[in-house]
């Protein structure tokens, strides 16, 4: 092989190896679900019902 494709197939191994270990990363989606409009934590005071 000359130096050139050497040179080529040494960067795209290494682009290759990059790409592999970072799409783990990528894939985790490590954000919270986004919390209810209005949540209840507590019972309420008053009971409504009779």
């Amino acid at each position: 092989m000359t130096r050139t494709k050497k040179i080529l197939t040494t960067i795209a191994l290494i682009l290759t190896a990059a790409a592999a270990s970072a799409s783990p990363a990528l894939a985790d989606n490590s954000m919270p679900a986004p919390a209810p409009d209005n949540p209840m934590l507590v019972a309420p005071l008053e009971n409504p019902m009779p």
